[in-house]
């Protein structure tokens, strides 16, 4: 007990000299030199000194590495959904939105698959691996989608795949979250992860805000054609996130390195390598709870699916409801969803600071009510229609006149690009329009409500977890969410084509519902490994 005391008088010495010496510039260099073993960081539970100054410096540059990863991987989904569908529809006049569906589900069918095996890569290997091999797939990805209008035919179906690829290259989100859930104590779990979902919704307002800004290109653009490239409103968005991914790849080998702590902050040896002076935990010996562990995936893949499902409408709805062209939709729904993008940073930022209070459960409660009043306010009321686009339809005398005429107004100038709901939706003569007003109200709820469920479920669900290895937890509940992405834009883009936008968003609705009442019935068992065994009181 001397000993210790000695030792820890003598640490307390030796911080104190560090700091004076670096008030005295003619004596920094010599203090510099003995940095790397001089114990620094305490840890607020045991109050025993657990890192260095140099460790803590370099864990945490890796992690806003890992944030900047998390970030690119949202950009290369975001920055070029709101053009999908246009774009689509120009390369390929075949394409419905049945089709959009596909396209959009591809992505996330691609992370799905990738995402438990980058995860279990992960595992067993540097992260360094796994993080190069998929950033280099994405990049190559979004070169290619800048050529799906080259070949003659079938240009649908090289959208679908090149989509689909950057999904895949997209799979590192578990390596990421992975990564900064071991690599971040208990205390500072849940600001961490805060700050990964921040950077997510950070790609998500820039993503769409990139692309709203090359509208000003044009659909022509400039053509390069040495390389048969065009660079135009459509492709130079999936470009710009290709040079990104080089960027990212440049600092993962600059910056990045392999951290690993308890949930006291404590280093423990890596479960990629061997490494001296590094704790050991038996921990292991103790097991996860399956149920919690189920649970979070479930309500995780609830959350994506109505997600996916908002960002699959917004375009088409837009597009049915107000009659916009395809510039409009792009642009519109850019600003709007950087709108949102802003409006989830600032909850990320006070999620961090209520969640201190509050804890994680009663947020997640929170956030998936207000997801539902989100969808129950888009449902359509109301005696105002859709204006109608009579394209592709032969024989319109079995149609109200009313619509005809109206329709045959606005389509007397045939460079004009046809717009409003298709006459090939049956609904849209009897369905009322979603007014503006609640389509943006309903965005500022979905805004509010899905930055939280995304942040509370996800910290929830590596606190569970605990210090067991997390890459393939992560890859499967990386996977779940990619699961949702995939089937959410196909659900949605079959049941609003067939039955429209109250049938779309009162099924949506129930769903949410149902997932309220699931929480409450594991909410005593969703609580972190630590706390489940008694290592920490919560």
């Amino acid at each position: 007990m001397h000993c210790d005391l000695l030792s820890e008088a003598w640490s307390l010495v030796q911080i104190s000299l560090r700091f004076k010496s670096q008030q005295n510039s003619t004596m920094a260099s010599e203090i510099d030199h003995d940095d790397e073993g001089l114990p620094l960081l305490r840890s607020p539970h045991s109050g025993l000194i657990v890192e260095t100054q140099q460790e803590h410096k370099s864990r945490w540059w890796s992690i806003r590495v890992m944030y900047l990863t998390m970030f690119l991987s949202s950009v290369g989904f975001s920055i070029v959904v709101t053009s999908i569908w246009p774009y689509l529809q120009k390369i390929d006049p075949s394409a419905d939105t049945s089709f959009l569906g596909w396209v959009i589900a591809s992505y996330s069918l691609g992370q799905m698959v990738a995402s438990p095996l980058f995860g279990l890569w992960s595992n067993h290997r540097p992260r360094r691996e796994p993080l190069v091999v998929s950033i280099s797939i994405l990049i190559a990805a979004s070169c290619f989608y800048a050529y799906v209008h080259v070949p003659a035919s079938h240009n649908k179906y090289y959208m679908l795949s090149a989509r689909a690829l950057v999904g895949f290259g997209s799979g590192n989100v578990a390596v990421v979250r992975s990564y900064v859930a071991g690599a971040t104590s208990l205390s500072e779990r849940t600001s961490a992860m805060a700050n990964i979902s921040a950077f997510q919704a950070l790609g998500f307002i820039l993503g769409p805000a990139i692309q709203a800004i090359f509208t000003l290109i044009g659909e022509v653009g400039v053509t390069f054609k040495a390389i048969d490239l065009q660079v135009n409103m459509y492709t130079a968005p999936s470009l710009m996130g290709a040079l990104l991914g080089v960027v990212n790849i440049v600092l993962i080998f600059v910056i990045f390195r392999e951290h690993r702590v308890d949930d006291h902050g404590r280093h423990l040896a890596s479960i990629n390598y061997d490494s001296e002076g590094m704790a050991l935990t038996n921990d292991n010996e103790e097991p996860v709870d399956q149920i919690a562990v189920v649970s979070s995936n479930f309500l995780f893949f609830i959350i994506l699916f109505i997600f996916a499902i908002f960002e699959t409408i917004s375009t088409p709805l837009t597009m049915d409801m107000y009659a916009w062209s395809r510039t409009q939709a792009v642009f519109y729904n850019g600003i709007i969803l950087a709108s949102i993008g802003v409006e989830s940073i600032i909850v990320f930022i006070a999620v961090k600071i209520i969640s201190k209070k509050t804890g994680e459960r009663i947020l997640l409660l929170g956030g998936l009510a207000t997801i539902w009043v989100g969808f129950f306010i888009l449902l359509p009321w109301g005696n105002r229609y859709p204006s109608i686009q009579w394209r592709d339809i032969q024989n319109t005398t079995n149609h109200n006149s009313t619509f005809l005429v109206s329709s045959l107004s606005t389509s007397g100038n045939q460079t004009v690009e046809p717009t409003g709901c298709p006459a090939t939706q049956s609904w849209c003569f009897y369905t009322p329009i979603v007014h503006l007003a609640q389509y943006i109200t309903s965005d500022i709820l979905i805004g509010l409500g899905y930055p939280v469920c995304s942040v509370m479920c996800y910290t929830l669900y590596s606190k569970i977890i605990g210090p067991k290895p997390q890459g393939v937890y992560m890859g499967w509940i990386t996977a779940a969410g990619s699961a949702a992405r995939t089937l959410g834009p196909v659900f949605v883009s079959e049941i609003y084509t067939h039955l429209g936008p109250r049938w779309t968003f009162g099924m949506i609705c129930g769903i949410v519902a149902s997932s309220i009442l699931h929480l409450l019935v594991v909410y005593k068992r969703l609580i972190a490994f630590s706390v489940r065994y008694g290592k920490i009181q919560q």
